[in-house]
């Protein structure tokens, strides 16, 4: 693979899908902050959040805060839903309310200093504190900078803070601002394309915009059609079991 920069959502995410770094394309993912929010109607067919979401972990300040995020890191346009519309607050809601969020398999006895990038987080948040902290510290900055919460700002603003806390400029002490942001766009992306049984990624839409298979039980039939797209449905783990190919069906 050349390392020529990829244009378009559609580009950025299927070259995402095949492995280009996050930091070679996070800072692409977000709208230019003069770049006008998508209209409403791009989203028309996307699968809505239901306003009565059953939430586990997130308050509700803080799932529209993280909605207002997803929303901006992949937006829905015209190629479809984005990241809000895929369930990417449920997502991480669940994943904060179980063992990643508790920290189950983090080592957590110190010391705790600023390591190298190659190092990995080195913080002593959980996950879950780690969030909690985040969303209630971008609120109370964007609120004393623009009198609103960061989900009521508007999308030019929304970016102009998001693109200052990948480079680490608001102050969220103890909690470096570029970490949190990270953690967001990782968790961002991870909804986006995990399997729907974990609440994101609703009706397959990540998956569907680069085309992958998902829990696809054999693609024997498909192994000897070289330069053929594959153009099956994708297959959630939920409904795997049941799914069944027909004898000389490519596509099951």
């Amino acid at each position: 693979m050349d390392d020529q920069p990829v244009s378009g959502r559609r580009g950025l995410l299927k070259a995402l899908a095949v492995g280009v770094p996050g930091a070679a394309w996070a800072p692409k993912t977000l709208a230019a902050p003069d770049q006008p929010a998508p209209p409403a109607a791009s989203a028309a067919s996307a699968p809505a959040p239901s306003p009565n979401r059953s939430l586990k972990f997130l308050n509700a300040q803080e799932a529209l805060a993280m909605d207002a995020i997803a929303a901006r890191l992949i937006p829905a346009d015209e190629l479809g839903p984005g990241a809000k519309e895929a369930g990417v607050t449920q997502f991480l809601d669940g994943q904060l309310a179980g063992a990643w969020g508790a920290g189950e398999q983090f080592y957590r006895q110190g010391p705790f200093e600023k390591g190298t990038p190659e190092q990995g987080y080195q913080l002593s948040f959980t996950p879950a504190e780690m969030f909690r902290r985040g969303l209630a510290a971008l609120d109370a900055a964007t609120r004393k900078q623009d009198g609103k919460p960061f989900a009521e700002l508007d999308a030019a603003r929304q970016d102009a803070w998001l693109h200052d806390m990948q480079a680490g400029k608001p102050d969220f002490s103890p909690l470096p601002s570029d970490v949190f942001f990270q953690a967001m766009l990782d968790a961002t992306i991870e909804g986006f394309f995990s399997d729907p049984l974990y609440g994101g990624n609703a009706d397959m839409v990540g998956w569907k915009l680069v085309g992958f298979p998902g829990a696809f039980a054999s693609f024997s039939n498909d192994i000897e059609r070289h330069g053929v797209i594959w153009a099956g449905k994708p297959v959630s783990i939920a409904n795997a079991k049941g799914h069944t190919m027909k004898p000389g069906d490519s596509h099951g």
